[in-house]
């Protein structure tokens, strides 16, 4: 047994502990805020979800178990409890796979480099053996800062910067006594060979080797469909977001869908699309100057009819297994942003944000609820838990003996 009682130290936005309790509590939460399916399925289809543990990747995995009634696999990279504390991902995917369980779906976490061959090859392996040799759905919701070819060996890092000159920005950030600060910040150019090695790691090909991987072995259903999550935002983060690296490899990601979607159709009748979702504080989006300054803002305007991600994923479902039309954009996206983008709201935003200071940012930002959700991404500032408490921080991975 290692009980004890955890306290959140953080440096910035990021947190040293996670709370096992607290992760807990949140996964289940979104399950509540799922609605049931009107009627279940004939067949339980079955759905990879690759970055099943943190963000999107985890409301699409609670939303896709809760409301579309799907079993299958979700593949994610934690780490296992230790001198502290296991990451949040990590007591979040054991959470999910309690709830899982205790409601009948069937779900097989793996933990490992999703970006390897050996793990494809083990999924390839568990669809055979386990779920009938065909795979209805595949979910690719990754962000990471690294990538290894696995053909080539060769290492590439992604970066947030913007594309041709510097860019300047406000960011909020947070003081160690929790105050928060309105800052200007710099980030400078791409160079080099930056925006080809984040479109490596962020873009469409390992997304594509996923397919490859499950086509060559003949693992995917008639009318099997996948879906990358995406993201556009506001012109107000444009120039370090979708006009810088990580745009590049977003448009890289959008080339591919549409690749893979006259690919798909031609071997099984099937779909590729990607899915552009709203804005949200997550694990990635508040490592990206400025975007915690614009997420606050947007709170601030839209308050409580902001569309978290459990929602919008949930949505996605619907529209992925017919329940609503699959419509798409001139691009062949669909948007799950709309209610971020529209022109209204973008405009009350930019009014805030052109007269945000450390001074006013308190009147123009929902700051309580930004910094609560912060929190909550490592388990704390929960509603219903008691964090004096001591809590037993070391939980076993899904399925294991240990």
């Amino acid at each position: 047994m290692t009980e004890r009682v955890i306290t959140p130290r953080s440096r910035g936005f990021l947190f040293l502990d996670s709370h096992p309790a607290g992760c807990a509590r949140l996964v289940e939460d979104m399950w509540r805020a799922v609605p049931a399916p009107a009627a279940a399925p004939d067949r339980a289809p079955v759905a990879l979800v690759i970055g099943s543990s943190a963000g999107y990747g985890l409301a699409a995995t609670v939303a896709g178990l809760a409301r579309a009634g799907i079993r299958g696999i979700g593949v994610c990279f934690e780490k296992a409890p230790g001198r502290l504390t296991g990451t949040a991902g990590w007591y979040r995917t054991a959470a999910t796979a309690e709830l899982a369980r205790d409601r009948g779906r069937e779900m097989v976490f793996l933990n490992g480099d999703a970006f390897s061959d050996a793990m494809k090859e083990r999924v390839c392996e568990l669809v055979r053996q386990r779920f009938g040799g065909r795979l209805d759905y595949l979910v690719y919701s990754v962000a990471a800062p690294r990538r290894t070819d696995p053909d080539t060996g060769a290492g590439y890092a992604s970066v947030l910067k913007p594309v041709g000159e510097a860019h300047r920005t406000r960011t909020l950030v947070f003081t160690d006594r929790g105050a928060p600060e309105v800052k200007e910040v710099e980030t400078p150019p791409a160079e080099g060979d930056d925006i080809a090695q984040t479109v490596a790691v962020m873009g469409g090909s390992d997304w594509e080797r996923w397919i490859d991987h499950l086509a060559e072995r003949e693992l995917l259903a008639p009318g099997f469909t996948t879906a990358a999550l995406s993201y556009i935002g506001s012109p107000l983060t444009a120039a370090i977001y979708r006009q810088g690296t990580i745009g590049a490899a977003k448009a890289h990601l959008e080339q591919t869908a549409r690749t893979l979607d006259v690919r798909l159709a031609e071997l099984v009748g099937g779909r590729a699309v990607t899915s552009v979702n709203g804005a949200a504080v997550t694990q990635s989006s508040t490592a990206i100057p400025g975007i915690a300054l614009y997420v606050g803002l947007l709170r601030g305007v839209l308050g409580d009819t902001m569309s978290p991600p459990v929602a919008q994923l949930t949505e996605l479902w619907d529209r992925l297994t017919g329940v609503r039309p699959l419509d798409l954009d001139a691009e062949g996206r669909v948007r799950l942003d709309t209610w971020e983008l529209d022109p209204g709201v973008q405009a009350a935003v930019a009014e805030r944000w052109n007269s945000a200071t450390t001074d006013t940012i308190g009147e123009l930002a929902d700051l309580d609820w930004f910094h609560a959700e912060v929190r909550r991404l490592y388990g704390f500032a929960v509603p219903g838990i008691d964090y004096t408490v001591p809590v037993e921080t070391d939980v076993p991975w899904p399925g294991s003996t240990s």
